[in-house]
């Protein structure tokens, strides 16, 4: 049986790397353009030619210089004897962008494949690359590849085959037209990147001195240029005296020479470059403009949400007559074969009133991610987070801090995670702290549940406004803390603003499923048990079984804690029992709100209109309403979310106090939106 050959895929963010391995793999890998998505690697299995291969997906990075978390991750990795066969993925529509941390690979003696990718965009824009010059000049093979299209993958898979096992580049042709070394090593017929004469005098001393302190060490040469860059990482791990041959860092001089060899590179590989203005340069004098970048945003969002309350309404229609009838039937059924009523109440108001309550929510859910889907594969969210890069600077925070609040509004667990993206800790607290304000996907149910009720045609303006204020509630509190401890950004966003293009299906299909069944599987897991919780403490009390649920265990603890939300609007016991029922997963507080009110298709217009009148009776109204959705919307994450920043945070005592924080800042905002409406209603 054949050892598996380990590959590694690595690339600038954007390359499409990730959709390359899910064509190996057929693994659904969330696909994005922006980087900080692919945080950890991934791995997955393939076979060719009856071998057996491991891909690593490895995070998208510029460069192996170790600042960020993606950046050690993919250094530690490649770096290591884990990988036998390095798939460097570029963007051949900007292959010069892409070259530097291709010969930063080379360098590393590793076999190394170029892997050009997008060829069908430089077709698109008139260009064409020498790929018989290409690899002449960078001694490793380069293949032409379209993960999009799945063409190529055999060849790559050949290359792989035949290339896993050679540990010296291929011959190097350069021209070098001008360049005269008078260097006593040959070097331009052994590296594909050589430096100065001055720069490859040191490199050979350090080499001698890693030599004799190292001499086991596979890449002396590759050490030696980390020497030469003052890698601090690398000084730490392999420490030498070079205070005798380093007088200052020469990283500034390496990355110059590099540049010019890659604009030696392209002048000889790429033909027909086109000087005219693209496309997406005329677009993004737009949607990147000043003054014009963040107003097209939010309209764009604004247009989002009318699809999601127009669009999504028409089929929640139809899913809440399903369920109706399905919650009918089911009543029936256990009816007329005389079922305990204990045991028909649990099934019909607390399973079915519970988990069917959230379920008709799935159109607008869909409608949401498939609009975001769009916007995310066409190329638009990568220009969103260019766009808040100032404000989030003047915030304190590095611009990389808007990918993670960006995230936030799918699931708040991966955004959190997403924080690693950031170099330094101290950003990535002050990012976890603000991300949960950003208003994910399980929070929407209620919003258009209260919004629909209290706020008729004006509902999904109301329900925008939540979005928005979640946004408006981070940036003041990052502002805050960065006056407080008087703190700048130290590192802007560097993001590469891809092509813009027709958004692939597949790679909808797959992020739109993969929300759609996370929401499936909360829905039958975390929120049929919650339903099941809710009624016991609702149909028990300490007399036991009970039919008044005012006598229930529910009821007590909800009356206990009534003074301590009666201020701020949400004075109730059955909506305080729904908020902690919330705390396991937000969508719980409408389910719970069904069984609460004793109503089985709360969603339902039918359902509404009860719900209206028993929250009507009990004093609840449009004000209380609002404050009920602020607080949703800024309160306790929901659990996984909490598990997430203990993990991240590495500390209870941060995650206790960072949890504290947001029920406070829930607290006051709710009791500030409460009294003011009631001031102006």
């Amino acid at each position: 049986m054949n050892n598996s050959v380990t590959v590694g895929f690595i690339g600038n963010p954007n390359c499409g790397k990730t959709t390359l391995f899910n064509a190996y793999t057929g693994a659904n890998l969330k696909v994005a353009n922006w980087p900080g998505v692919t945080v950890e690697k991934k791995e997955g299995h393939t076979t060719y030619e009856g071998q057996d291969y491991t891909l690593i997906d490895l995070p998208g990075i510029y460069s192996l210089t170790s600042y960020t978390m993606e950046e050690k991750v993919s250094r530690e990795c490649i770096l290591s004897d884990e990988v036998d066969v390095i798939i460097d993925v570029a963007d051949a529509s900007s292959l010069e962008r892409n070259l530097y941390l291709t010969l930063q690979l080379i360098e590393l003696g590793k076999p190394v494949i170029l892997a050009l990718n997008m060829m069908d965009i430089v077709e698109e824009r008139g260009m064409e690359i020498d790929l018989h010059r290409l690899p002449e000049m960078l001694g490793i093979p380069v293949i032409p590849v379209s993960a999009r299209k799945k063409t190529g993958l055999s060849i790559l898979m050949h290359a792989v085959a035949h290339h896993k096992d050679v540990l010296h580049q291929d011959p190097l042709i350069h021209h070098h037209p001008g360049l005269h070394s008078k260097h006593r090593h040959d070097h331009h017929a052994e590296y594909t990147m050589v430096y100065t004469d001055d720069i490859e005098d040191k490199i050979d001393i350090l080499i001698e001195r890693i030599t004799h302190t190292y001499p086991d060490f596979p890449n002396k040469r590759w050490l030696a240029i980390k020497y030469l860059e003052k890698d601090t990482s690398a000084s730490e791990q392999w420490p030498l005296d070079t205070s005798d041959i380093l007088d200052c860092s020469y990283e500034k001089d390496l990355i110059n020479q590099k540049y010019d060899f890659i604009e030696e590179i392209i002048g000889e590989t790429l033909v027909n470059k086109s000087s005219r203005e693209e496309r997406t340069d005329r677009i993004d004098r737009w949607l990147t403009g000043k003054y014009t970048g963040l107003p097209i945003f939010l309209l764009i969002m604004a247009m989002v949400f009318f699809l999601t309350f127009t669009v999504g309404d028409f089929l929640k229609g139809y899913f809440e007559i399903a369920l109706d009838l399905f919650s009918s039937a089911v009543a029936n059924g256990l009816a007329s074969i005389h079922t305990y009523p204990m045991l028909q109440s649990l099934v019909v108001d607390g399973i079915i009133a519970g988990v069917g309550g959230i379920l008709t929510f799935l159109p607008n859910i869909f409608i949401l991610f498939l609009a975001l889907a769009f916007l995310e594969d066409s190329g638009y969210m990568s220009r969103v987070a260019f766009v808040m890069d100032d404000i989030m600077s003047g915030l304190g925070l590095s611009g990389r801090a808007f990918i993670p609040l960006l995230l936030g509004f799918g699931c708040s667990v991966p955004a959190v995670m997403a924080s690693r993206a950031l170099e330094h800790r101290k950003d990535r607290l002050k990012t976890i702290l603000i991300t949960p304000f950003m208003s994910c996907s399980a929070r929407l149910p209620i919003y258009v549940l209260f919004s629909s009720m209290f706020f008729g045609k004006y509902a999904m303006l109301v329900c925008y406004g939540m979005y928005l204020l979640g946004i408006i509630v981070a940036i003041l509190t990052a502002f805050i803390l960065s006056r407080i401890d008087n703190s700048k950004a130290e590192h802007a966003l560097l993001i590469e603003l891809p092509e813009y293009k027709t958004p692939n299906a597949r790679t909808i299909a797959i992020y739109v499923w993969e929300k759609v069944k996370d929401y499936l599987t909360r829905a039958g897991t975390v929120i049929f048990l919650a339903s099941v919780v809710m009624w016991v403490l609702l149909n028990f009390g300490p007399n036991g079984y009970v039919t008044d649920i005012s006598q229930s265990f529910g009821s007590y603890i909800g009356r206990a804690i009534v003074p301590v939300f009666a201020p701020a609007g949400l004075g109730y016991w059955q909506i305080i029992v729904a908020l902690i029922a919330g705390i396991a997963a937000k969508e719980v507080v409408v389910s719970s709100c069904g069984v609460l009110f004793g109503i089985s298709n709360i969603a339902t217009a039918h359902g509404m209109s009860t719900a209206l009148v028993a929250l009507n009776s009990i004093g609840f109204g449009t004000a209380n309403a609002l404050a009920l959705m602020v607080f949703c919307l800024l309160y306790v994450p929901c659990t996984a979310t909490i598990a997430t920043i203990r993990r991240e945070t590495e500390s209870r005592k941060l995650t206790i106090l960072f949890v504290l924080f947001q029920l406070c800042v829930a607290w006051i905002m709710s009791f500030l939106f409460y009294h003011i409406f009631l001031l102006i209603g």
